[in-house]
């Protein structure tokens, strides 16, 4: 009996091999891109029937056979072991199926679209913030070059300032030599008299240049 046990179990353990790898290889025919199955779900439940019929039929045979032999019994135990193992596979291969079928039935092409779907919103996104990062340069550039030009002309500004105190104290100093040389004294108040002008001419030239300096800090600073 333990010899007909191990027998019955090699057969039902082929068989069970034979199923799964049939199913597991099934429904890559399926995914062909070819467009065409050809495999077909009444195709693979013929040729599962019918292994199952070849299985239980040497079985059945085997039985009879060892029922025949006089050393051998078959017991109520032995019959119930066994239909526990057929119910066992009988599941598996329920299992199996509704696993290949869910997979068949699994909609690529839509996964394949959303997926489109999402880069192409993602791609938006980067053009438009490519964009604004563009368009922040631009004004930063301009800035600077602004405050670069307002900074040139403040020290043009100087520079001119500079100059003309220069010439005045030129001047004042001619005068001053040229006094020196005069006797008369209706020359010399002339000369005070124009150069008390000209310091005067000097002070409100300065203070409209300062004027000028403040106004030119004073732009720079709201600006910024």
């Amino acid at each position: 009996m333990d010899k007909n046990e191990s027998e019955e179990a090699d057969l039902d353990d082929q068989s069970s091999n034979r199923l799964s790898i049939r199913e597991r290889r099934r429904p890559k025919e399926r995914r062909r891109g070819t467009g065409i199955n050809f495999w077909t779900k009444d195709d693979d439940e013929t040729d599962v029937s019918e292994e199952v019929k070849k299985t239980w039929h040497e079985r059945l045979s085997r039985l009879e056979s060892a029922g025949s032999n006089p050393t051998t019994s078959d017991s109520y135990g032995d019959r119930a072991s066994a239909r526990a193992r057929r119910e066992a596979r009988e599941a598996r291969l329920a299992t199996l199926t509704s696993r290949v079928e869910e997979d068949s039935n699994r909609d690529y092409k839509k996964l394949y679209e959303s997926a489109l779907t999402e880069n192409q919103k993602l791609k938006t996104k980067l053009q438009e913030a490519q964009l604004e990062l563009a368009d922040i340069k631009a004004k930063l550039e301009k800035m600077a070059q602004q405050k670069q030009e307002k900074t040139s002309d403040r020290s043009s500004m100087l520079e001119m300032e500079k100059r003309e105190r220069r010439a005045l104290e030129r001047k004042m100093s001619e005068m001053e030599e040229e006094m020196k040389n005069l006797h008369q004294l209706k020359q010399i108040q002339t000369l005070k008299q124009m150069n008390e002008q000209l310091q005067a001419e000097n002070r409100a030239l300065t203070r409209v240049v300062a004027r000028l300096s403040e106004s030119v800090e004073s732009s720079d600073t709201q600006e910024l």
